[in-house]
């Protein structure tokens, strides 16, 4: 039994009832929802979502964009499907799907977000990894598409975003290490114009200066967000003239990397040069001596996603009254063994 006029007629119920029973409409009783529940699954009704997305003018799902070029490509950690989880658990209140769009690591990620937009794939969608001047918020503002952007941009416009506290890691890493004798401290920030970059160098500087110390061009490390790009940072800084006593990393991953070259050149992570990173993650853990850095929980930031860009949405707006979501996320300090201080 394919058509829902079958499926109407078999339950002796007209044909709207059957299609609010189905959507999950409120004002259908439990008990006539779970009748035609269980006749649909019976005789394998399959609802012609195209059709209905069509008639509805939406397709009930939301898209989140990842540039796998990011961070993802040949990378174990589990960031995104910690967030996806989060996200979904908003979603399916309302009987929304969650669609990943990964945009490959040689396409341009606003062409690939154009052609998902003109597919109509999706009635909403987050973006990540926001860049400094970002087209793709450009893009969907003028396409009035519902969207919320994991990141923050200098893109002029008035939309929803959640950004990690890159500001405050920075201040409390280097006012830990200034406190355990540190001058020379280095950061490590990603080689590209992704925004988190900028926000992060601009906020070190302002840490060293609220001690009295001046920046250094030299002591600004640019390498990819991997664990090569930690590998390469290390050799800068052993390679520096007066190379520095302490580093701060962006990117978690890169730690494993750092730690690997500074052993190679007969160091000791911590006690040669301390180490502060951006995120705990799952094989961060693992490293000796353990690495001080920052955590937070990625579920309840998908969840925060999901509930700020619903609440963007007419449809959902009186369910979240949140408005336009402007939140930067807070970061919990886990103390390591990595950022010992000078000996005397």
């Amino acid at each position: 039994m394919k058509g829902i006029r079958q499926l109407a007629d078999r339950l002796n119920i007209s044909i709207g009832t059957v299609s609010r029973a189905l959507n999950g409409r409120p004002d259908v009783n439990e008990e006539t929802r779970r009748r035609v529940l269980e006749a649909a699954a019976e005789f394998g009704y399959v609802p012609n979502q195209s059709g209905r997305s069509l008639r509805q003018g939406t397709t009930n799902a939301i898209g989140f964009m990842v540039e796998s070029g990011f961070d993802t490509a040949g990378n174990p950690d589990n960031f995104f499907l910690g967030v996806f989880d989060g996200v979904q658990t908003v979603l399916s209140r309302h009987h929304l799907d969650l669609v990943v769009l990964p945009c490959a690591t040689d396409e341009d990620p606003t062409q690939y977000l154009r052609r998902m937009v003109a597919r109509r794939l999706v009635d909403a969608l987050i973006i990540s990894a926001t860049h400094r001047k970002d087209e793709r918020i450009e893009l969907l503002n003028k396409a009035r598409i519902p969207f919320i952007a994991l990141g923050r941009s200098a893109t002029p416009g008035d939309h929803p975003w959640i950004d990690l506290d890159f500001e405050g890691v920075a201040h409390r890493a280097v006012d830990r290490l200034v406190a355990k004798g540190h001058r020379r401290i280095a950061v490590c920030v990603p080689s590209n114009d992704i925004n988190l970059g900028f926000v992060f160098l601009d906020a070190y500087k302002a840490a060293l200066g609220r001690h009295g110390i001046a920046p250094e061009p030299g002591l600004v490390i640019r390498a990819a967000s991997s664990e090569q790009g930690g590998y390469q940072a290390a050799h800068e800084l052993l390679t520096m003239a007066e190379p520095a006593t302490a580093i701060v990393l962006v990117y978690e991953l890169m730690a494993i990397g750092f730690y690997r070259r500074l052993i190679e050149a007969g160091l000791s992570p911590g006690r040669d040069v301390a180490v502060i990173a951006f995120r705990e993650s799952p094989l961060s853990r693992f490293l000796s001596p353990p690495l001080t850095c920052f955590r937070m929980s990625l579920r309840n930031l998908g969840i925060a996603l999901g509930e700020s860009l619903l609440a963007s949405m007419p449809a959902y707006a009186e369910v979240y009254p949140q408005g336009i979501v402007h939140r930067v996320w807070p970061m919990e300090l886990v103390e390591g063994g990595s950022d010992h201080a000078i000996e005397a």
